[in-house]
């Protein structure tokens, strides 16, 4: 009889990651079997093989996959459970597929010839550049900074060829599922061997794509969002970040990990590349690839012959500014009948989804607030009801005052749907479609995809998910509504995030010889970050805001820990979390800042209160230790979290 120490993926005790069991085979480490833990049976991966102990154990019941996943994917989730402070049985959770156990009719993918008379892009001299860079780099990690529309997609294929050529695998992570459909596309007109794999998929192809990529003897180009880092390839060569800076990356769920740098540990352990592309690279990344001398690859010209778009920026203080409409300017509307009238397309960008952002009673100042979170219901008016969108409690819409019973209830901001309704009664009989968080399943990018770029759909609305990555052959005017939404939010990420969604939104027009226009309506025209926003001008935007970032003593210049506990009434909220940042004051180094405790963002969720402590150190480590003194009870942490909201 043999013996094995088996990670189970469900936390048996916290002060431990692993249990005996026996088996009379032979196991690998990495083999997925299945265990007994008191009446449940439990997946777990084999970690290693052991002497036989001085206690019963139980059997392994099952041998789930007797291929063993590879070597380095078992030291990420190892690095993973110690550098985020988790347990490994989580990280496990997060890694191997759902339903991996059950019975089913799995069959090996055939294996396929390599197609090498497939055509080659022909480059042009700055992706030459690029590439060179790129493929005579020493392994390790590159910031490719391109502008939008500099051809970095061309870059990635060209480099993914390399790898694959040399018996390698390629794996290509997105922010969003909505830009698989355009990646894959690209990538399949140049590679038989591409898997998709991103969590809309059925719970069997998920499995069927892993399976595959554990037991294929073929190099695989492997695409996907940043759950494609546990698949399990054997021989990785190449990892691809596509727009690196998208904060999709971090994980929000325990284990909170950052793809970016759990990609970095993943191309270590493999002697790959990490190639993290981004016409707006974070401010973090660029600081630590200039001060630690790694490669930046600058891509700075379109990749075809362009005109710059016409950008116009409308002073939403000045209401002359609109006269035909409340928030849609005249520069705008102008713009939008002349695309029309060229039968080509119009893009609409807006950061907040819904038909109005507050109903209130203008008669005593009422306003329709969530029972549940103490946060303004927005208004949908497509389906006539009021939402909350942290618990989505919904309400109907009221007719009149509750309070003083008058009938002047108004419904104030600006969201997508009011746009696309007042859009619908402007320009009738034009192809109108939204895209945002409150889209049908049926009416997402990657659905619509073809549409959108052949420009059947001539007005496209949406919030972020229209603002990255697309590439739209019939797009010539962008208009944003309102560019500084954003700079509101009390978080220090604010102004990055503004600046970037602005360069990326700016960037989906001005990429060819077709005469483009940009229609930006802002309340603080003179920002740094919408300025430098909108003449993709990044670092002019990075100069000044890492100044900003050093004078606040903010990452990258050091790490952050949140702390935030959640109890049913505020009262315990305020005394535990005063308690905690008593017990951290006294306990932890003089260097270390501790703020707070106070209220989160969100202060009252799903008819809880939530209060929070941010702790500031140079030294990571401080912060890893401050969390034994954290309760596990009703207390929540993130380590390197990329937003204090």
């Amino acid at each position: 009889m043999l013996y094995f120490e088996v990670a189970p993926s469900i936390i048996v005790r916290s002060d431990s990651t692993v249990l005996t069991y026996s088996c009379d085979t032979i196991l690998l480490p990495g083999a997925i079997v299945l265990i007994e833990i008191g009446k449940k049976q439990i997946t777990g991966i084999v970690q290693r093989q052991v002497e036989q102990p001085a206690y019963a154990t139980k059997p392994i019941l099952k041998i789930i996959e007797e291929t063993p996943l590879p070597t380095p994917l078992l030291q990420l989730l190892q690095w993973m459970s110690s550098y985020y402070a988790t347990h490994l049985a989580v990280v496990i959770q997060a890694s191997l597929p759902r339903g991996i156990s059950k019975k089913r009719r799995i069959k090996d993918a055939p294996s396929r010839q390599k197609n090498d008379s497939r055509t080659h892009f022909l480059l042009n001299k700055n992706q030459s550049i690029a590439l060179k860079k790129i493929t005579s780099t020493e392994p390790g990690t590159i910031l490719l900074h391109g502008i939008t529309g500099s051809g970095k997609t061309a870059v990635y294929i060209e480099a993914a060829r390399q790898t694959i050529h040399n018996g390698k695998s390629v794996l290509i992570l997105l922010p969003e599922i909505a830009l698989t459909t355009q990646i894959v596309n690209q990538f399949s007109d140049h590679f038989d061997n591409v898997i998709l794999t991103h969590s809309k998929q059925t719970e069997a192809t998920r499995h069927a794509k892993w399976r595959t990529a554990l037991t294929s003897k073929e190099p695989l180009v492997v695409i996907g969002p940043r759950s494609a880092l546990f698949m399990p390839l054997a021989n990785i060569g190449l990892i691809v970040i596509d727009e690196a800076h998208e904060p999709s990356f971090k994980q929000e769920q325990s284990p909170r990990y950052s793809a970016q740098r759990a990609a970095s540990i993943l191309t270590k352990a493999h002697n790959a590349k990490l190639v993290m592309g981004s016409a707006t690279p974070s401010i973090s990344d660029y600081y630590i690839a200039t001060v630690s001398n790694k490669p930046i690859v600058t891509m700075n010209t379109t990749a075809k012959p362009s005109i710059p778009p016409y950008v116009t920026i409308v002073d939403m203080t000045k209401r002359d500014n609109f006269r035909h409409h409340r928030f849609l300017s005249d520069t705008l509307l102008e713009n939008i009948k002349k695309t029309l009238s060229e039968r080509k397309q119009i893009l609409i960008f807006h950061n907040r989804r819904g038909s109005a952002s507050m109903t209130l009673c203008e008669k005593c100042g009422w306003q329709a607030i969530c029972s549940n979170c103490f946060i303004p219901l927005s208004l949908h008016g497509d389906t006539h009801n009021l939402q909350c969108h942290i618990c989505g409690k919904k309400e109907s819409v009221p007719t009149s005052c509750p309070n003083c019973r008058q009938p002047d209830i108004i419904h104030k901001g600006i969201g997508t749907k009011l746009i696309e309704s007042e859009l619908s009664k402007l320009f009738p009989n034009t192809s109108i479609c939204r895209f945002d968080g409150d889209s049908e399943s049926d009416e997402t990018v990657d659905v619509l995809y073809d549409k959108l770029h052949n420009g059947t759909i001539q007005i496209i609305i949406g919030t972020q998910v229209v603002a990255k990555g697309l590439d739209l052959p019939n797009l010539r005017t962008v208009g944003v509504i309102q560019a500084d939404s954003g700079l509101s939010l009390p978080d220090f990420s604010s102004t990055e995030r503004t600046f970037q969604l602005l360069a990326q939104v700016v960037g989906r027009v001005g990429r060819d010889n077709h005469e483009t226009a940009v229609v930006v309506q802002s309340y603080q025209p003179s920002h740094f970050s919408v300025v430098n926003g909108l003449s993709q001008n990044y670092l002019q935007f990075y100069e000044q805001a890492i100044a900003e970032r050093k004078r606040a003593v903010l990452p990258p210049f050091t790490f952050l820990l949140k702390l935030t506990c959640t109890y049913k009434t505020e009262a315990a909220a305020v005394r535990n979390a005063s308690n905690l940042a008593s017990t951290l004051r006294k306990v932890l180094p003089s260097d270390v800042i501790i703020l707070g405790p106070a209220p989160a963002f969100y202060e009252r969720t799903r008819q809880t209160f939530r209060w929070q402590i941010v702790i500031k150190s140079k030294n990571r480590a401080t912060l890893v230790k401050s969390l034994t003194y954290v309760p596990a009870k009703y207390w929540q942490f993130e380590l390197d979290p990329i937003s204090l909201l």
